[in-house]
């Protein structure tokens, strides 16, 4: 009983609510909020201030999250381990990714080669992959320009360019590509702040003082290519992501070569679990130019 009322309570506490706590246990609402207040009432400790309809964590309660995230942790190391005392790979895959591109021929190729592998694939920006990796929601991810963490092992996976797109009703739809420049003071359609193509973007045009000028921020890259197409701005977009559209032209950067890096990465206690395993080793091997995009070497 205790263990479910400490999971209950780390899930709560690293998502914010009860609500995506439930989604990722999946366990009922009600259960979850009633093993954390059975938690409190048998240790006699207040984990959760409740002001309206909010949580927050108290002082104990924060000082448990601490506790819990070492145990959860401990817990994740034990059954790569436990899994990876055998040479058979099967099981279930879970990976997080921040788009489909290249991981679909990637995976391809790996099922190939390990049919007893079933796979799932979770998509969302970098910060929510890693977040997912954390929570033990996945198991691998594909992200972005990762930094080094130290809980995180990295595997170069690839590079991949930039382009903008634009709409073919835009001014600029009969040209084959612009200069960087050209994007001053231009309107702007862009993911939320947590997309890497966003970031290394603007991070190019602050370099070059250019002043970006984002009309509208969305939370996925099939909005911010149904928000081109409309014609509210123009978009940027990595170059192997790009999709047939008779509403879309694509341009490249003629003077400036705008690039992010594609890494794969697991929790470091995770990598002795066989499908993780296997999966890095891959990736590590892969051809890059199979998948469309530069193979980048581990640094």
């Amino acid at each position: 009983m205790l263990y479910t009322q400490l999971r209950s309570f780390h899930a709560v506490a690293r998502e914010g609510s009860v609500t995506k706590a439930s989604r990722v246990l999946n366990v009922s609402q009600p259960t979850i909020t009633t093993q954390i207040k059975e938690l409190e009432a048998r240790y006699r400790l207040e984990l959760f201030r409740r002001p309206g309809r909010r949580l927050e964590l108290t002082e104990l309660g924060r000082e448990l999250l601490f506790i819990t995230q070492r145990f959860f942790d401990v817990e994740g190391e034990a059954m790569g381990f436990l899994e990876s005392a055998h040479d058979l790979v099967r099981g279930h895959l879970r990976v997080g990714a921040v788009g489909p591109y290249p991981l679909m021929k990637f995976l391809k190729q790996f099922r190939k080669e390990h049919a007893n592998v079933t796979v799932s694939v979770d998509l969302g920006n970098s910060e929510e992959v890693l977040q997912g990796l954390r929570d033990q929601r996945t198991d691998v991810g594909i992200v972005s320009e990762i930094k080094a963490n130290p809980d995180i092992l990295i595997t170069r996976f690839g590079s991949q360019s930039v382009v903008v797109f634009v709409s073919t009703v835009h001014s600029w739809s009969s040209r084959k590509s612009i200069r960087l420049a050209d994007l001053d003071g231009q309107d702007m359609v862009m993911r939320e702040e947590g997309s890497m193509t966003r970031q290394v973007v603007e991070k190019a045009l602050k370099e070059k003082k250019i002043r970006s000028n984002v009309v509208m921020e969305v939370g996925s890259r099939e909005a911010v290519w149904e928000a081109v197409a409309e014609g509210h701005g123009i978009g940027v977009i990595s170059e192997i992501s790009l999709q047939p559209d008779p509403r879309i032209k694509a341009l490249s950067i003629s003077d400036h070569k705008i690039q992010t890096r594609i890494d794969a990465v697991c929790l470091k206690q995770r990598q002795h679990s066989s499908v993780v395993r296997t999966f890095l080793r891959m990736v590590d091997a892969v051809n890059g130019e199979s998948l469309g995009f530069t193979k980048t070497p581990n640094s």
